[in-house]
């Protein structure tokens, strides 16, 4: 076959400019580090990486959010310790004021620490986070979530509301998990339950004569929950109405101090309340017995107990209710007022003491509330903990796959930059050699 100079001439251009290309390449390569500089260089694994690169961004973001959740919680941690604090100093002080020795003086000064407390309390229920937010209004994290009625007096919490909602905010922590980074007040603050929990004692019936005697009932005890919650949606008939309430009246038949059960259940308004109706055996009584929620007629064993200790008079009355939901700022507020009050007498002590342990027993409740919320605050922080250390390994693990895909192996690299290099150089010196041929030169 004949090859015409112009042909050697093409041939060995376009053999120098592959070599140039491929030397130019490999260059790039060393310059920038990385194996892959266009996906044409190795399209499965330009693919692959792009896959985890992608999944390598969307780990970051949750990594974001666990560190953003981490620091919300444990603002809301420190300022559920603060809380503790606070209504444990209440407590203390409730204490304090159940001394029979203190005069009423004292127990004013009570209340005036009390009255502090409050605004601490009211202060924490409004604290905020570093952008502003309220921690404690659910949802809505730019509206105030507590306030007073603006009809009340100002030093008054009985009328404090709850402004915000039930909603908790979530963030995405994990590709199928969500985490709430907030506390809604309504949960912390206002839905506590009364008494143990269960059901809650008070001395006397509800707009009825005060006792007379110096009998004193403590918060009762729920031996079996089952059976309470049995007697309360079925097997007691509680008179056909929605507002349950059973009555432990004393009476002194032949000089013995004795006690029965009666059912003081009442209808929802606008019914009339009903009289109550005895359900209960005429029993003896002794200051400090157990005595058992225990109906006769019908025959209904609530898995309940009450202890009253003192002496109780003829017709003094003590009521145990389903317990109903109050907020700690009414329980406080309900304090003040009660150790603000003089006790001229007797009977006003008992009375005092049977009201300051009913208040003893909603603050516990609302202890062991702030220690369930904190509880969960805390699992949710160690719970971060260790989705935050899992999104670190799996970082690492996301950069060694992307390593092995991308980077570029630089013994290899400098072998091939050296190689060719030296095929270029012959390229050229040839072409010069080749180039240089002339008939001329013969004749």
């Amino acid at each position: 076959m004949r090859i015409s100079t112009s042909q050697i001439y093409d041939s060995a251009m376009q053999g120098m400019e592959r070599n140039q290309s491929a030397l130019l390449k490999v260059q790039n390569q060393l310059a920038s580090g990385r194996r892959l500089l266009t996906p044409a260089d190795d399209p499965v694994a330009a693919a692959r990486a792009l896959s985890v690169s992608q999944a390598k961004d969307v780990g970051a973001q949750y990594a974001s959010n666990q560190n953003d959740a981490s620091d919300r919680l444990a603002l809301v941690d420190s300022q559920l310790s603060a809380l503790g604090e606070a209504l444990q100093g209440v407590r203390s002080r409730v204490v304090q004021a159940g001394n029979t020795v203190l005069a009423d003086s004292d127990r004013q000064a009570i209340a005036v620490e009390l009255e502090a407390r409050l605004e601490e309390v009211m202060g924490i229920a409004n604290s905020r986070n570093a952008t502003g937010d309220y921690l404690f209004s659910g949802y809505q994290g730019a509206t105030r979530p507590f306030a007073r009625s603006a009809a009340s007096a100002p030093e008054s919490a009985s009328s404090v509301s709850y402004y915000g909602d039930d909603g908790q905010r979530l963030l995405q922590v994990g590709s199928s998990r969500q985490m709430a980074s907030n506390v809604a007040g309504s949960d912390l603050f206002m839905n506590i339950r009364q008494g143990n929990g269960s059901f809650s004692t008070a001395a006397g019936a509800d707009g009825g004569v005060a006792n007379q005697g110096s009998g004193v009932i403590d918060a009762g005890s729920l031996l079996d929950p089952q059976q309470w919650q049995s007697a309360l949606n079925a097997d007691f008939p509680w008179q056909g109405s929605s507002n349950h309430a059973l009555q432990i009246v004393f009476s002194s038949p032949g000089g013995v101090s004795s006690y029965q059960l009666f059912d003081a259940s009442t209808p929802a308004p606008p019914s009339a309340p009903l009289p109550a109706k005895a359900v209960g055996d005429v029993l003896p009584f002794s200051s400090g017995q157990v005595v058992p929620l225990v109906s006769t007629a019908p025959a209904v064993d609530f898995g309940a107990q009450v202890v009253i200790s003192g002496q109780p008079a003829a017709g003094d009355t003590f009521t145990i209710k389903p317990s109903a939901n109050k907020s700690v700022f009414q329980t406080i507020d309900e304090l003040i007022g009660l150790l603000r009050s003089p006790l001229p007498s007797s009977t006003a002590r008992s009375e005092f003491s049977g009201q300051l342990s009913a208040h003893l027993g909603n603050l516990d409740q609302a202890l062991l509330n702030v220690g369930r919320v904190q509880a969960t605050v805390g699992a949710h922080l160690q719970e971060l903990e260790g989705l935050s250390s899992s999104s670190a390994a799996l970082d690492i693990q996301y950069q060694q796959t992307l390593s092995e895909l991308q980077d570029l192996d630089y013994a290899q690299a400098i072998s091939d930059f050296t190689r060719q290099q030296v095929t270029l150089e012959a390229a050229q010196k040839s072409f010069v050699t080749i180039s240089g041929l002339s008939l001329f030169n013969y004749l």
